[in-house]
């Protein structure tokens, strides 16, 4: 069993995410969904909608939900998820050296993924020294 992966995003940021990180690494060791939270969205059906999702996902080991924003609509949706029942742990700033990381670290459990995902985040930011 692993950990399922969920990106909870802005329109068009999530599948761009998963398409950018199959260029890099074809093969997924995890599984990865994207839900895409269109503008003018209603809250409630999304997130019955995630939630089916999340479920799909979850084989027993968990969910992580990798959000772009937090405080926005589609990460709000990520954290109410486990008052439905899904066992997950959500980590926001979403961006691809995050994701990537995760799939490099597969077979960590959820909470370490969790942490992985924040470390591998914070760690892809460069500036550089001009």
């Amino acid at each position: 069993m692993t950990v399922g992966v969920l990106l909870m995003t802005h329109e068009a940021v999530g599948q761009a995410l998963v398409s950018a990180a199959r260029h890099v690494m074809p093969k997924l060791p995890l599984t990865v969904d994207a839900v895409e939270v269109p503008p003018g969205a209603d809250p409630d059906i999304m997130r019955s909608l995630t939630a089916k999702h999340a479920r799909e996902l979850d084989t027993g080991d968990g969910v992580l939900v990798l959000a772009d924003l937090y405080g926005a609509t589609p990460c709000n949706i990520g954290l109410s998820l486990g008052a439905l029942g899904v066992k997950l742990r959500c980590v926001s700033g979403l961006n691809l050296p995050m994701l990537l990381r995760v799939l490099n670290y597969s077979e960590k459990s959820l909470s370490e993924l969790a942490e992985v995902a924040a470390t591998g985040g914070r760690g892809g930011i460069f500036i550089d020294h001009a």
